[in-house]
């Protein structure tokens, strides 16, 4: 049984990390162009340059596209588990400790999911193994991969 999940590990990594991608992308696509219910469920955008807000939300639509894709997956983890981090931080702690208190469950679950997916790297389905494999075809160097084991 564990072999068997073992060998299915890369393909569950894979749908983790278009879900997790979706989820961002779309929070940041709502913050910026108001759909969806807008920014912070306002129906309205966050003002462009506005500190930080507006970086904010531009890191969750560019960096949830790219880990979407699977394309540059642990830069924009790592990137975006920053961001998330600095939200919890700086914006939701200082109204109380614990995040089910002061609304910042959603930092911290993107945080620890984009930091996840740094050290396991994007899984199948991602643009980053296609041209990993693109390469070794071709005989270039591929980048370096990481195999995902137990």
């Amino acid at each position: 049984m564990s072999a068997r999940l073992n060998s299915t590990q890369p393909y569950a990594l894979g749908l983790f990390r278009i879900v997790v991608g979706l989820l961002f992308a779309v929070h940041g696509a709502a913050s910026l162009f108001g759909v969806l219910g807008g920014a912070a469920g306002t129906g309205g955008t966050v003002d462009a340059g506005t500190w930080p807000g507006w970086y904010a939300a531009a890191i969750q639509l560019v960096g949830g596209g790219l880990v979407l894709l699977g394309l540059g997956t642990r830069a924009a983890a790592f990137i975006s588990s920053g961001s998330m981090a600095y939200a919890y931080f700086n914006v939701h702690q200082e109204h109380a400790l614990w995040p089910i208190q002061n609304g910042g469950e959603p930092s911290v679950m993107f945080c620890w999911a984009f930091l996840l997916l740094v050290f396991t790297g994007s899984g199948a389905f991602g643009l980053d193994q296609l041209f990993a494999r693109r390469a070794a075809t071709h005989g270039e160097r591929a980048p370096e991969q990481t195999p995902v084991t137990a």
